[in-house]
């Protein structure tokens, strides 16, 4: 019984088919789950071409009960969203933006409905999307709306370093004011609940502070006083094992050194640098990049969802040379999650 894990193929014009294609021409992925591409089977086909893989059978399906998840054949549920000889690869367009906002909703809908066990997002294009007539800032949102979910974050993982947000798409302004108790000490909950979820009986949970050096007792900012302080403080009397405010150029190289499970970023680019830092690898002899790793993971929501932790490479795409690594990581992940779901 293993899981059917869907995967939305991201937008057509960027690397999500060339990734989705090398991924799935990897057997092992096949010993571990069902492996379920919703997109379309036009593109898959060309991606297949590019990547120097054309033996590689697509099989278009219209529903999860039909796939074969055989190595050397990659099911789709065909959504035909995409008229190939317009299809600009490497180039925003509405039709592109459509497309992979189509994908991510049939997506959700067979995860809500119990077709496919977890979910697996490639990078969209949120100027595509927009142009396309859907205002929504990224995944997250679209999730959160068709799941009617109002509590949920990100987080980031790459090996054993784990970053969930306060907030994300807002400016850093904005970020500043969101960096309130109530959602802090939402965050850490749904932190130390995800840690749990993957396996780890009695999670640390490192909450970063906002401020340079904590503020220094007020001297840089009240906000580690007068919000964190007291989010970590309430965690604690709920039985959490929660550590903070530490300052956020500390916080990270403990949480690597074993320190914390997970650690709390207050905003976007907190989190995001320092597991970029190590998950990106860029080989400057040979002008490449030698591991592009990471996923990204919706904690909150009624369904699992992980995520690349890139985007949609407009500049490598048609290519073939787009690393596949980070949705490995995102298919990995998402198995653990649906085989610890399964066994609760």
């Amino acid at each position: 019984m293993k899981p059917i894990i869907g995967i939305t193929l991201g937008d057509p014009a960027g690397i999500g088919p060339e990734i989705t294609v090398k991924a799935l021409a990897d057997h092992p992925i096949y010993e571990k789950c069902r492996p379920l591409v919703i997109g379309d089977a036009d593109v898959l086909k060309k991606a297949a071409q590019i990547v120097g893989r054309p033996e590689i059978q697509i099989h278009s399906i219209e529903k999860p009960s039909e796939g074969t998840y055989l190595p050397g054949c990659i099911d789709v549920i065909d959504m035909k969203a995409v008229d190939l000889e317009n299809l600009s690869i490497g180039k925003v367009s509405a039709m592109a933006g459509e497309a992979a906002f189509q994908y991510v909703k049939k997506v959700i809908e067979l995860a809500m409905a119990g077709e496919v066990d977890a979910t697996v997002t490639n990078a969209l294009n949120k100027e595509a999307i927009n142009l396309a007539g859907r205002h929504y800032s990224g995944h997250t949102e679209i999730y959160a709306e068709f799941t009617e979910t109002d509590k949920y974050t990100m987080m980031l993982a790459h090996k054993e370093l784990r970053v969930v947000h306060v907030s994300t798409h807002v400016s850093l302004r904005e970020a500043c004011d969101r960096a309130k108790k109530e959602r802090i000490l939402e965050v850490i909950r749904i932190a130390n609940q995800a840690c749990k979820d993957m396996g780890i009986e009695s999670p640390k949970v490192g909450v970063a502070g906002l401020n340079p050096h904590c503020g220094e007792n007020g001297l840089f900012g009240r906000e580690e006083i007068e919000e964190i302080l007291p989010a970590v403080e309430t965690a604690k009397a709920e039985g959490i094992d929660a550590y903070g405010p530490i300052p956020a150029d500390t916080v990270f190289s403990k949480a690597q050194g074993g320190w914390y499970d997970i650690v709390v970023a207050m905003y976007h680019d907190q989190g995001h640098i320092p597991l970029k830092v190590v998950g990106f690898v860029y080989n400057k002899e040979k002008q490449q990049w030698d591991a592009v790793e990471g996923v990204n993971i919706t904690l909150g929501l009624p369904i699992i969802r992980t995520s690349v932790d890139h985007g949609t490479a407009f500049d490598q795409a048609g290519s073939g040379k787009a690393n596949e690594l980070s949705l490995l990581n995102a298919i990995e992940y998402a198995v653990n999650f649906a085989n610890g779901r399964q066994k609760r």
